[in-house]
């Protein structure tokens, strides 16, 4: 909290905040009972998972942790290192990333009272390896044309792909009695967000999109292909060309 009062003075404001630190996780069990679960009265430490207000109170309190990359006279700024941050994950990049950086970064983050998740932590060697960051993947590959040298490849995660399968799978259920028009837009409301955050400058989504319109065609098939009892016009293998002309987003 005494980094947030630095920012807001409104006493309101704070108590609503210290509100929101100490609320419980609700969740719907099965039975269709609401528990809860940490959090409450007692909670001292962190905020609600997945709470609207935790990427704000990241920003406020690693703050401190950008401004130590920006101190010209610190070790880190010595060292030519420079943080990528998106609220609470972070890239630290450095053309040599040594342990005096490690130990600054360690170094902060205890004097802020965190600690790294070592699980999610480690050292990589551009030239040699990738990683993943905020869904994309991020490795050096040789151009396709032949050209000398390599580029920087900035494209969806295997994961995030995964993800966009589950959530394409979900809406093609056999027990989604949906005409074709409400299908479309249901998909069309998943593909188009997944392809305008993914699209962005710099990046080179192209084969994943491919992959994404092959799956999205197969599982069509397959979902039309089971209604092909009840008459439905759509079913066959030329299901997904009629909901591309309905207005089906294709990426």
């Amino acid at each position: 909290m005494p980094l947030i009062e630095r920012r807001i003075s409104d006493r309101d404001v704070l108590w609503l905040i210290r509100l929101w630190l100490k609320a419980p996780i609700a969740e719907r069990t099965e039975r269709g009972k609401i528990r809860y679960i940490g959090g409450g009265k007692r909670n001292k430490r962190g905020t609600p998972q997945g709470g609207v207000i935790s990427p704000l109170l990241a920003n406020i309190y690693l703050h401190e942790l950008d401004k130590e990359f920006n101190r010209k006279e610190g070790r880190l700024f010595r060292c030519g290192a420079r943080i990528v941050r998106y609220a609470d994950d972070f890239v630290v990049v450095a053309r040599y990333i040594g342990e005096p950086i490690k130990r600054a970064v360690l170094a902060k983050l205890k004097e802020l009272g965190l600690t790294l998740n070592e699980e999610k932590t480690r050292v990589v060697r551009m030239a040699e390896d990738s990683f993943d960051f905020l869904g994309f993947t991020f490795r050096y590959d040789r151009h396709l044309d032949g050209s000398t040298g390599r580029y920087l490849n900035v494209h969806p995660s295997r994961k995030s792909k995964l993800r966009l399968h589950d959530k394409i799978r979900g809406i093609l259920v056999s027990g989604n009695k949906k005409n074709a028009a409400d299908l479309v837009r249901e998909l069309n409301c998943t593909l188009v967000g997944w392809r305008n955050y993914f699209a962005a400058p710099g990046t080179y989504p192209r084969k994943v999109f491919r992959d994404v319109n092959w799956y999205v065609r197969e599982r069509i098939t397959r979902f039309y292909g089971r209604r092909s009892q009840r008459r439905s016009k759509l079913y066959g293998r030329r299901a997904y060309e009629k909901l591309v002309k309905a207005g089906l987003v294709v990426l």
